[in-house]
């Protein structure tokens, strides 16, 4: 159960579309007010329009996309699980690649992605495209390791953070300082190993992953989609549902969901509504809170 004021007066969490193999990377578009969301085993991305209830397929062949966020220009920024990139939609439909190599050699399988206050985009590169059955093509870590980085708007690559064992979810706190970086490496740990848990840096000079230390760690499974809210409150995705920690890692709750929770996202007219990927399914339900506006 979540702290008192944290959801609207009568809220209840009520699945709006399903349909999905593997439910990922929510993202509420104001212009058209609709959500769109990764259905990335089914190779498609799905929409659900809340003024009429209905679901549909918005584009397949996507090449198993993942996380999304907008970039500065109003544009769909996507993690591609097939193509081991980070893209740009453009206004025709037309795929940009973004960042698909580094050092000379191709990325993992970026995960999930966030907007930094100077316009660059940075991304979580764990294995899980080239690794997971279904989720992209088998394939090799090329550069050895799984790094967050991040894209200038001039193209520029750079590591940004490289002690996270698995990366996956990130986001920024309401002002831009903090970065947050959900580390889902005991989901490939049979022996227990691995950790659960949500890590914070201070975001020097605003390009620089600095002083790591752990937020928080989920109750269940893995930290997956993470979002911070307009009071800087964490909202992360887990097996149990979706955990709430305060500005201070403090636990405020869970809203327990009936499939694993991949990832979520602030939308709806107002920007109250929850909306939650997770296993075949979108859930929503109402809050009292909206996105950071770096979230």
């Amino acid at each position: 159960m979540l702290a008192p004021g944290l959801l609207a007066d009568g809220a209840e969490l009520e699945k709006v579309a399903d349909g999905a193999i593997w439910a990922e990377g929510p993202l509420w578009l104001p212009d058209e007010q609709v959500v769109i969301w990764s259905d990335v085993v089914g190779d498609r991305i799905l929409q659900f329009d809340p003024a009429t209830g209905t679901r549909s397929v918005r584009r397949s062949g996507v090449e198993h996309t993942n996380g999304r966020c907008f970039d500065a220009g109003g544009l769909i920024v996507q993690c591609c699980h097939g193509r081991r990139a980070l893209e740009r939609v453009l206004a025709d439909g037309t795929i940009e690649t973004l960042a698909d190599h580094w050092n000379g050699v191709r990325l993992n399988s970026p995960n999930d992605v966030a907007l930094a206050p100077d316009g660059a985009l940075w991304f979580t590169d764990p294995r899980y495209g080239i690794t997971q059955p279904g989720e992209g093509h088998p394939g090799v870590v090329e550069y050895g390791d799984h790094f967050v980085f991040r894209v200038d708007p001039d193209g520029t690559l750079t590591p940004v953070a490289t002690d996270v064992v698995m990366p996956n979810g990130i986001c920024f706190s309401p002002d831009g300082s903090l970065v947050y970086i959900a580390d889902s490496s005991s989901a490939e740990d049979g022996a227990g190993g691995g950790t659960r848990t949500i890590r914070v840096y201070d975001v020097d000079g605003g390009r620089r992953a600095k002083s790591g230390r752990v937020f928080a760690a989920v109750s269940r499974g893995i930290p997956d989609g993470i979002r911070a809210d307009a009071e800087g409150r964490l909202w992360a995705s887990s097996a149990a549902g979706v955990e709430v920690f305060a500005p201070d890692g403090t636990a405020l709750g869970i809203l327990e969901v009936p499939e694993t929770t991949a990832n979520l996202v602030f939308g709806g007219p107002d920007g109250h509504d929850l909306y939650i990927a997770a296993t075949t399914g979108l859930y929503r339900v109402r809050t009292t809170t909206r996105a950071a506006s770096s979230s």
